[in-house]
């Protein structure tokens, strides 16, 4: 028997490409992995399509009347420059709303602002249900604004610190203030920015505030920020996500199941939810019956094709957080029986597999393994490390960690259907970990499929009415 060269290498292991990101330049010499940098040199993808936000972005602007000076006084910073005080490997100079987006941002008319009286802070703070209290009065406020509509395009709550106690309820009435907050704009139509005055107004660091708030209120106001470069054309992504009404009555809960929808662009598209009674629980997690799971993807495949001209995707490529059971694979199949390619796989971020890179035996590195790693486990199971190191984002330094410490865990990418290259799936898998444009970090730990099913169904659950149509994105964000 040969002995091997290099005996601490994995058999099958490799490293695959960092994802690039288009902007607002259709050349592909422009494609670049820094997403921030990338708004700098070419602009924002959402310029390439027609009248895609409204010049200027309009603010509307909701708070007692000493918040709403800081909130004007944040528009004003964004149009500022600002230099990075944190992350200066990774965080570029803010050169002002305008040079990044090539529209401009300014406060809304005067009547598209509402004064939350004083007297608020002695109510929320007497009252034995101050969630209660604040949940009436911002509503109310909302409420109000609707009458505006037409005069902004972005709300801007401020939130101060000093009404904590009702952020949160009790565990009886499953209440979460910046989720009730979202069903209610999202349900009136209204793109909501909440501003909380120990974070975005007082943290240190205004150039990497500026940078989020921006990056989140253009794609709030209907905008584009990037997109994937290198994606299979006519490919619908689709992240399912369940969330169970809180009740007394554990048996008789029912899931809102959402369904995500990117196209091969990676553009967010919108996305459905379905309340689907009667579901089935196993091992606590809830599971679709196989009508159930057709529903839904059928839904979800409409939303595609009102996009697309009424065109079929040739691929569509499913993510869940849990297994596909022999029914919701039935109920998957049969929604996209006229598609080419179905792929469908379960992400899983708990599994106790961890990793450290090794140049030579007996010696692990000081910097944790790379990014972008894929071990596979079998034919149709890998471990797929979406956090770790990626030098090439580090320029001189040669080692750039977004999470600073820490050992990275992968994420474990189980198949339950499909024939294309396992590699090739689990390499989209690491491209759409860089499209959560409410966030300005490189990449996030799962695909935004994922990550924005999740949040939808939290936000969707506390909705007062649930309608069988599709909602933007943008207003759950």
């Amino acid at each position: 028997m040969t002995k091997s060269v290099n005996p601490f290498n994995l058999p099958r292991h490799k490293r695959l490409a960092e994802p690039l990101l288009k902007f607002g330049n259709a050349d592909p010499e422009t494609f670049g992995l820094h997403p921030l940098q990338g708004l700098l040199d070419n602009g924002p993808f959402g310029k390439l399509r027609l009248a895609s936000v409204s010049n200027p972005i309009r603010i509307a602007f909701v708070g007692q009347q000493s918040m709403l000076g800081r909130l004007r006084h944040l528009v004003n910073e964004l149009n500022s420059r600002h230099q990075p005080k944190e992350r200066k490997n990774y965080l570029p100079e803010y050169p002002g709303f305008d040079r990044i987006f090539e529209v401009s941002i300014a406060k809304a008319r005067d009547d598209a602002a509402i004064i939350l009286p004083d007297a608020l802070d002695s109510r929320v703070e007497s009252s034995s249900a101050p969630h209660r209290v604040l949940a009436e009065a911002l509503t109310g406020a909302l409420s109000s604004l609707r009458s505006q509509r037409h005069d902004f395009d972005v709300v801007f709550m401020g939130v101060p610190a000093k009404w904590h106690q009702g952020f949160g309820g009790t565990d009886e009435d499953d209440f979460d203030l910046h989720d009730h907050l979202k069903a209610y704009s999202a349900s009136a139509g209204m793109p909501l920015q909440i501003i909380r005055d120990d974070r975005a107004l007082d943290y240190y660091c205004r150039c990497s505030v500026m940078w989020r708030l921006a990056i989140a209120t253009y794609t709030k106001a209907g905008g584009v920020p990037w997109a994937l470069a290198n994606t299979r054309p006519k490919t619908a992504y689709v992240g399912i996500d369940y969330a169970l009404r809180s009740s007394t009555d554990a048996p008789s809960r029912f899931a809102i199941c959402c369904a995500q929808v990117f196209d091969s662009d990676g553009a967010g598209l919108d996305f459905i939810a379905y309340e689907a009674e009667d579901v089935s629980v196993f091992r606590r997690n809830p599971f679709m019956h196989k009508e159930q799971m057709l529903k839904l993807m059928a839904r979800s495949l409409s939303i595609y094709q009102s996009c697309h001209a009424g065109d079929l995707p040739q691929r569509v490529v499913v993510f869940k957080n849990t297994e596909f059971r022999k029914p919701e694979i039935e109920g998957c199949l049969a929604a996209f029986r006229n598609v080419q390619d179905v792929e469908l796989l379960q992400v899983q971020e708990s599994h106790g597999w961890q990793g450290m890179l090794f140049s030579q035996p007996k010696s692990a590195e000081r910097h944790p393994c790379h990014r972008g790693q894929i071990l596979p486990l079998g034919d149709h199971e890998a471990l797929l490390w979406t956090q770790g190191n990626i030098p090439e984002m580090a320029g001189n330094r040669g080692y750039f960690y977004k999470e600073g410490k820490g050992i990275p865990s992968p994420l474990l990418i189980t198949r339950f259907a499909g024939r294309g290259d396992f590699f090739d799936v689990c390499e989209e898998a690491l491209a759409l970990t860089k499209m959560n444009w409410n966030n300005d970090g490189p990449y996030t730990r799962l695909p935004v499929t994922l990550e924005y099913a999740d949040v939808l169904a939290q936000v969707i659950k506390r909705m007062p009415k649930l309608e069988a149509k599709p909602y933007p994105v943008r207003l759950f964000m």
